[in-house]
């Protein structure tokens, strides 16, 4: 891209954001940022392939938690782990904040620019670039009261003049949506500044262009620093405005479309996810017109789904979600997961789920020792907005007497969900080793979400995952193995198909992936075709089916699906045998099957059969 071009583009986004006249004073100092960096990151070609294909596998990990015994850098200990027992089963790692921090484990950054000295150097995080991609965190709401800008602004330095947002403290503020029962304003020396998350994180304030400025200077150093995926953190409350909710602002998602474009000239091969921890309708919002914000978006409503799945031992409620879902392009897709280093948000479910399902999840919750957070409603009552506990161990104890084989086998099934549906991937580190709730810190109770937060030890964890009869062994190895087929398999590619298999059988949930595939063409060059070519002479589809029980009784799941076609032979990606058309599939409790097959596009029924 040109320089005139270059500045073209600056122009229009900056007078999006702030009008034409502040565009104008501000467009050199835009430009020139742009310009260093692409100086610093050299010429870019857009990828040929997709970002988006069955390889791609995420891995959700703090940069300590794991640690060892010698006290060695932990972004050191965490590469010896993944070269030794995951190597390539993912593709990308998202470290969550590994900056210099005051609280929030990580989230109140002091220094966006820095490593922690604990977790170790940006040569650490290269070398763990040599080997996967890398997904950082770009915290870009708010920054830590001890951050240097922060305290300019408290300080009266006229270079930081407005980063922050003060107030008199009789504005009205009733619209503001709160995400936590917390003060909204912090007093903070002889300041009243806004402070969305807690007293130890002061918001930034959009309205000054310098902020902005600030910030993709950030953005452009975290993609010069590696990052190929950048997560915008709680970027929904990011632009403040009296009288609105100050959330999902017209003037937040300009921002994202600004940032999105910046990486799009200068880093294409990196992308934008949001995280959004709202109704669902508001989250898919970040997908923009499917070009122009986020690639990737939260798929935020699966986690409790699926927890009521299990819990209520019934796929009604997920199989009815998840018809329902729908991207915007090709050039996007969701980023699913279960577990996080956050609780289960239940917000994303308040439309789908009834109080009575919502309570019976908190009610669970509690009973295998986790903790529930509440917020008060206009009617005095109070309702449950996030469950935290660990993933693993809120699928426990469903059926009474249960062993821990059968435990595995749920929390295999529900990840299966999330590992082979539409979108990506996301796997937290305690998910993949199957940890359960962590009581080993002295303030959980203050901060709860650190149940789901252990640090464990490097050698403590490869003695049991050498152990075939430890949990962390048998849910790991099956794990990695789901993942490897998936890798395998084109059809489980975020751009091929995905329809919802309907049936009366409430303890089964089925969706059929399907991917159109030329004849002898290889994979990665044949994601982009379908869609531009209307000769089907040659095409054949290659389809999976993904049943799994969701119950702990045996189901039988009838095979219609497959009988009223040509070619009905099928291969097991599990056990990789052929599985002739029966009658009908008898899966065992929890099981998860996959039945693929490849058929000619001229046989292909473009909807399942009601079954």
């Amino acid at each position: 891209m040109r320089e005139e071009e270059l500045r073209r583009h600056v122009y229009r986004n900056l007078r999006e954001i702030y009008g034409s006249e502040e565009a104008s004073l501000w467009l050199d100092a835009f430009s020139s940022l742009l310009l260093k960096y692409r100086e610093l990151l050299g010429p870019r070609e857009t990828p040929q392939d997709s970002r988006l294909d069955q390889h791609t596998c995420v891995l959700i990990t703090y940069a300590d938690s794991i640690i060892d015994e010698e006290h060695r850098p932990t972004l050191s200990v965490l590469h010896t782990f993944l070269k030794n027992h995951v190597g390539p089963s993912i593709s990308t790692i998202h470290l969550l904040p590994f900056y210099p921090s005051s609280s929030d484990d990580g989230f109140s950054v002091v220094d966006p620019a820095a490593v922690s000295p604990p977790f170790g150097t940006w040569d650490d995080i290269r070398r763990l670039q040599e080997e996967y991609h890398l997904m950082f965190d770009f915290v870009v709401n708010h920054l830590s009261r001890s951050n240097a800008w922060i305290k300019g602004f408290l300080e009266d330095v006229l270079e930081y003049k407005d980063f922050a947002i003060e107030m008199d403290g009789d504005e009205d503020l009733r619209y503001v949506f709160r995400p936590r029962a917390l003060p909204l304003l912090t007093k903070i020396g002889d300041k009243l500044v806004w402070t969305t998350f807690s007293s130890d994180q002061v918001d930034l304030n959009y309205h000054n262009p310098k902020v902005l400025l600030s910030m993709t200077e950030v953005l452009l150093s975290y993609v010069h620093k590696g990052a190929s995926i950048v997560r915008l953190d709680a970027v929904a409350f990011l632009w403040k405005e009296f009288g609105t909710s100050c959330l999902h602002h017209p003037k937040t998602h300009a921002i994202v479309r600004f940032f999105a474009w910046v990486l799009s000239a200068l880093s294409p091969e990196s992308f934008l996810v949001t995280e959004t921890n709202v109704p669902h309708r508001e989250n898919i919002s970040y997908f923009g017109s499917g070009y122009d914000e986020a690639t990737m978006v939260y798929n935020f409503p699966l986690p409790p789904l699926v927890y009521h799945t299990f819990l209520s031992q019934d796929a009604t409620a997920l199989s009815a979600w998840a018809k329902t879902l729908f991207l915007p392009s090709k050039e996007v897709t969701f980023f699913n997961f279960l577990a996080s280093h956050d609780g289960i948000g239940l917000m994303p479910v308040k439309d789908i789920l009834n109080k009575d399902e919502i309570e019976a999840m908190a009610s669970h919750t509690l009973k295998e020792g986790g903790f529930v957070s509440r917020k008060s409603e206009m009617d005095g009552s109070t309702s449950a907005y996030e469950l935290n506990i660990n993933y693993f161990s809120a699928l426990c104890h469903i059926i009474k007497d249960e062993s821990d084989a059968l435990a595995v086998s749920r929390f295999v099934a529900a990840s299966a969900i999330m590992i082979f549906f539409k979108g990506i991937p996301g796997i937290y580190i305690h998910s993949l080793i199957g940890s359960k709730n962590w009581f080993g810190d002295t303030s959980l109770q203050e901060h709860p979400r650190r149940i789901n937060r252990e640090k464990i030890i490097m050698q403590e964890l490869e003695d049991e995952l050498s152990d075939p009869q430890s949990l962390r062994f048998s849910v790991f190895s099956r794990m990695l193995a789901l993942l490897e087929i998936r890798k395998r398999e084109v059809s489980f590619s975020p751009l091929a198909d995905q329809r919802v298999v309907e049936t009366d059988k409430a303890g089964c949930f089925a969706f059929l992936r399907s991917f159109i595939q030329e004849e002898n063409a290889e994979h990665k060059h044949a994601e982009k075709k379908p869609e531009k070519q209307t000769d089907t002479k040659g095409k054949t589809v290659e389809e999976v089916l993904v049943v799994i029980n969701i119950s702990a009784k045996a189901q039988e799941f009838p095979s219609a699906w497959w009988t009223s076609l040509v070619g009905t032979d099928c291969v097991d990606l599990q056990s990789n045998c052929t599985v002739p058309a029966t009658e009908a599939l008898i899966l065992e409790p929890y099981q998860v099957v996959l039945l693929k097959r490849t058929i000619p596009w001229c046989k292909r029924k473009f909807e399942p059969p009601t079954i």
